[in-house]
């Protein structure tokens, strides 16, 4: 799945926010419930209209981005 299966970014849109698509709801809020320790099950829960495969492409898509750049990792002292 590619980011703009699941992800839109459009100025009209939370002043141009990625926001999963189809809806309202920034992808940043995802990252924000797993960085206070939420569950992946918790964040469906409040957006259940939001599909599972949506939550799981921005993370395998975040990954591949990690992943992807080496420059992240390199030594700069």
């Amino acid at each position: 799945m590619k980011a703009s299966d699941v992800i839109t970014v459009d100025k009209d849109i939370l002043g141009g926010t990625p926001v999963f698509k189809g809806t309202r709801v920034p992808v940043k809020n995802l990252f924000d419930y797993l960085e206070e320790g939420d569950s992946l099950q918790d964040f469906l829960n409040d957006f259940d209209y939001i599909p599972k495969e949506y939550c799981l492409a921005v993370l395998k898509i975040s990954e591949q981005l990690l992943l992807a750049d080496k420059n992240l990792y390199e030594n700069t002292n």
